[in-house]
C-alpha cells in the first residue's frame, strides 16, 4: 500500500482527523472545532491542516452526524408521500404508541405533513398478487401537486410492495421521469420487508434526509476535488461498514448512527489487538456519551432503532445507547432542587464557560477545569490560548453552588458525581440489564472527555479495568480508516420451512450476493477478502417474535449453494434452544425474512506502529494540585505519548496529550501496554 488514508469524524464539538501513512505505517492526529451550521468547512479545514498536499491522499473515510442531526432537529427537506389508497395515516398511527405512555393524548407529528401525503389507486396482496394495477396518471398528478406544494423529496409507499414490487417500480419509473431532482425513494428499494409501518417510516425518513445529506456530501466531494483529491471518498454506515458516496446519497438513512458506529469498530479492533474480547465502549464527546457492548469480539447489531420518538429506522446498526452527558452538557438545578446534567449542551460554540465565548452556564468540562483535572494553559483543539478558570468557578457558584448551598469545589464535585452516575447507568443498561457481568468486561473510554471519567466507571459499575487507546480523542476517526466495506440486504419470504422452495431461496441469496459483490467491485478499492453471510428470521407459526438463524452456505466460483431444509431446521433448533431453553414439540417452523451481508475486508494496519519507541524512564514534566473527593492532592503530570512501553504510574496522576487528558485517580495504577494503550486497574494497595 502507498499514499495516505484519512478518517474524519465530525462530532458535536470537534471534528477529529486521523491520518495513516500506508507507506511506513505512521499516523498523525488532528482536531478542529466543528463548524456550524455547515459542517463541511470544518471537515476541509481539518484535512488541509493535517496534510500538506491533498493529492497524496488515497482514501478519505467520513463518519458523519449530518443525518442524525437533521432527524433530531427536524431539519430535513419538505417531503411528499404517494401511497396506496387508505394508507395515508400509517406514519401517524405508528404502532398505536404514545410519547408519554400514561398521557391522555400524544403530540407526535410525522416528518411528512398530512397535506403532503397523497393516495393513489393500486393494490398488491400479501401473497404478491396484484389486485389493482397502479394508476400512473394518478401518480403523475400527485407528483405535480406535491411539487406545487413545495416538496423537494418524495417517497413511494405501497402496500405489500415487499411481496411484489411491480406496482411501486412502475410508479417510481413514471415519477422519476417528471420529478425535478433525484430525491425519490421507494419502499421496495429501501426495505423490502414485511410490516408496513416500519417500511413506511424508514423510507419516508430516507426521503426526508436525501436533500440534506446528498447536498452536504456533494459540497464535501466538490471541495475535495477542487483541492486536488483524486482518491476514494467513502462514508461510514450505521452497521459499522463503509459505502461509497453515491450509495450514501441514495440511502442516507444508513448513516443515522454513522459517527458513533466508527468509534465502536475502532474500539473493538484496539481491544482485540490488546487481548480483550469483552469490552464496553464509552465515547464521550462534547454533546453526548455513547455506550456500546462488544462480546467475544463481536459488536451487537440491532435490526432497528428509534431516532427520537416515532422516527423508526429499520436498518442493521450497531447497538448504541446515547445519553446527554458530554463535556459540554450543561449542569442545572430544577425547581425541586435536584441537580441535572444535560441534555442541553453548549457544544463547540459557545462551548463551556471556560472557553470565554459567551456561555454563562456551567458544564461538565467547567467542573473538571475548576477541580484541576484539565490544564487551563493547554486546551484541547489548540484554538484557545487559555481556559478561564475563574469564569467557570463563578458560573458553578451561581447556577449550582448557591441553589444547593454548596461552595465552589463541592458544587463542581457534585456536577461530576451526577454526570458519572448517569454514565454508569448507561453502562449498566448495556451490560447488567442484558445479562452480561461487567466484571468480565473492560471499559474503553474515548472521545475528548472519556478518559477523565474512567476511574469513576470502574468504581461505580464494578468493571475490572479500563483501556485508554493511544489516541482516545480521535478513536472514531481511526475507526473510519479501518472499517470494512459492507452492504446489507433483506427480503421477506414468509414461507413455511416444510415445503420450502429452496430454489427460490437460492435465487434470492444469489441476487443479494451478486449485487453486493458488484458494489465491492465498483468501489475500486483493494480488499483482503470478500465474504457473504446469510441468516433467516424464523419462528414457530403463531409466534410474533423471531430469532435470527445463521445458515450454512457455501459459495464456489461466485455461485451460492443454498442450505437444505434439514440444515435450516437444525440451525433453527439450535438457536431456539439456546435462546429459550426448549423446543416446541410439533411446532411448525416459519421463515419470515432472509438477511444477507456482503463484506469487503479492508486492509488493517498494525497498531504496534502507534506504540511509543522511547526507552527513557518516565518522568513527570510538572505537578499541580487536583481535587479528589474533599481534598487537594499534589498530582504528577506526564506527557502521555512519551511514556515507554511497560511504564507503571500510580495515581493520582494525569497523562496529557493533544487530543485528551487521562486521569489516574488515587488507588489506581496505569500501565502502558505494547500497543501504547494505558491499562488502568486497581492498585495493589487499594485491592489489599
Amino acid at each position: 500500500m502507498s499514499g495516505k488514508m484519512i478518517g474524519v469524524d465530525v462530532g458535536g464539538t470537534f471534528t477529529d482527523i486521523f491520518v495513516l501513512d500506508e507507506s511506513d505505517g505512521t499516523a498523525r492526529v488532528g482536531k478542529v472545532p466543528t463548524s456550524r451550521p455547515d459542517q463541511s468547512s470544518g471537515f476541509l479545514q481539518g484535512i488541509t491542516e493535517a496534510v500538506a498536499d491533498i493529492g497524496d491522499v488515497g482514501v478519505v473515510v467520513h463518519g458523519t452526524t449530518a443525518g442524525t442531526n437533521a432527524l433530531l432537529e427536524r431539519k430535513g427537506a419538505r417531503t411528499g408521500v404517494i401511497c396506496t389508497q387508505g394508507l395515508r395515516d400509517v406514519l401517524e398511527m405508528r404502532r398505536r404508541d404514545r410519547p408519554r405512555t400514561w398521557g391522555l393524548r400524544g403530540d407526535f407529528e410525522p416528518v411528512v405533513d398530512r397535506r403532503d401525503r397523497l393516495e393513489v389507486p393500486e393494490r398488491t396482496l400479501a401473497d404478491g398478487t396484484i389486485r389493482t394495477p397502479v394508476d400512473l396518471d394518478a401518480v403523475r398528478r400527485a407528483a405535480r401537486q406535491l411539487e406545487d406544494q413545495g416538496c423537494i423529496a418524495v417517497a413511494i409507499l405501497f402496500a405489500n410492495a415487499y411481496a411484489n414490487p411491480a406496482n411501486e417500480a412502475a410508479a417510481v419509473a413514471a415519477l422519476r421521469e417528471i420529478w425535478p431532482n433525484e430525491h425519490v425513494s421507494a419502499s421496495s428499494e429501501i426495505l423490502p420487508e414485511i410490516r408496513e409501518y416500519e417500511r413506511f417510516s424508514t423510507t419516508a425518513l430516507n426521503a426526508y434526509l436525501q436533500p440534506e445529506v446528498s447536498g452536504y456530501l456533494g459540497r464535501l466531494g466538490a471541495a475535495l476535488d477542487k483541492g486536488g483529491f483524486g482518491g476514494e471518498f467513502m462514508i461510514v454506515q450505521s452497521n459499522g461498514g463503509v459505502m461509497d458516496v453515491d450509495t450514501a446519497c441514495r440511502f442516507p438513512i444508513r448513516t443515522a448512527l454513522s459517527g458513533p458506529a466508527a468509534g465502536v469498530i475502532a474500539a473493538g479492533y484496539i481491544a482485540r489487538s490488546a487481548g480483550f474480547d469483552n469490552v464496553i465502549t464509552g465515547d464521550m464527546g462534547g454533546t453526548s456519551f455513547d455506550v456500546s457492548l462488544i462480546a467475544e469480539g463481536r459488536s451487537m447489531l440491532a435490526p432497528q432503532t428509534s431516532i427520537d420518538f416515532g422516527m423508526v429506522v429499520r436498518t442493521p446498526m450497531i447497538e448504541i445507547t446515547t445519553i446527554g452527558a458530554g463535556g459540554g452538557s450543561i449542569a442545572w438545578v430544577d425547581k425541586g432542587g435536584l441537580l441535572n446534567i444535560g441534555p442541553e449542551s453548549a457544544g463547540s460554540d459557545p462551548g463551556p464557560v471556560a472557553y470565554g465565548l459567551g456561555n454563562d452556564r456551567p458544564t461538565v468540562t467547567d467542573a473538571n477545569v475548576v477541580l484541576g483535572r484539565i490544564d487551563p494553559d493547554n486546551p484541547i483543539g489548540g484554538k484557545l490560548a487559555r481556559l478561564d478558570v475563574e469564569a467557570a468557578a463563578r458560573a458553578i457558584d451561581l447556577h449550582v453552588g448557591q441553589p444547593l448551598g454548596l461552595d465552589t469545589l463541592a458544587a463542581a464535585e457534585a456536577i461530576l458525581r451526577v454526570a458519572n452516575s448517569r454514565m454508569a447507568g448507561a453502562l449498566r443498561l448495556v451490560s447488567i440489564e442484558r445479562g452480561f457481568d461487567p466484571k468480565k468486561f473492560a471499559f474503553m473510554p474515548f472521545g475528548g472527555g472519556g478518559a477523565l471519567h474512567a476511574g469513576a466507571m470502574l468504581a461505580e459499575v464494578g468493571i475490572a479495568r479500563a483501556i485508554v487507546p493511544r489516541y482516545p480523542g480521535v478513536t472514531s476517526a481511526l475507526g473510519c480508516v479501518i472499517a470494512d466495506m459492507r452492504q446489507d440486504f433483506v427480503q421477506t419470504l414468509n414461507a413455511m420451512l416444510d415445503g420450502l422452495d429452496t430454489g427460490m431461496l437460492g435465487a434470492v441469496m444469489q441476487d443479494h450476493h451478486d449485487r453486493g459483490m458488484a458494489m465491492l467491485k465498483a468501489a475500486g478499492t483493494r480488499f483482503e477478502a470478500r465474504e457473504a453471510s446469510f441468516e433467516l428470521d424464523m419462528a414457530y407459526i403463531g409466534q410474533t417474535h423471531t430469532v435470527s438463524v445463521p445458515i450454512p452456505v457455501s459459495v464456489a466460483d461466485g455461485k451460492v449453494q443454498p442450505p437444505t431444509q434439514a440444515q435450516i431446521a437444525a440451525a433453527f433448533d439450535s438457536v431456539y434452544r439456546d435462546t429459550f431453553g426448549r423446543l416446541l414439540p410439533g411446532g411448525v417452523r416459519r421463515i419470515l425474512n432472509l438477511r444477507s451481508a456482503v463484506t469487503g475486508k479492508r486492509p488493517k494496519f498494525d497498531l504496534a506502529t502507534l506504540a511509543p519507541t522511547v526507552t527513557d524512564p518516565a518522568r513527570p514534566k510538572s505537578s499541580r494540585k487536583v481535587h479528589f473527593g474533599t481534598d487537594w492532592h499534589e498530582t504528577a503530570i506526564y506527557d502521555r505519548l512519551s511514556l515507554p512501553v511497560g511504564t507503571e504510574i500510580a495515581g493520582p496522576a494525569i497523562l496529557e496529550q493533544p487530543d485528551t487528558t487521562v486521569l489516574i485517580e488515587p488507588g489506581l495504577v496505569g500501565r502502558v501496554d505494547p500497543l501504547g494503550n494505558v491499562i488502568i486497574e486497581t492498585g495493589p494497595e487499594a485491592g489489599a
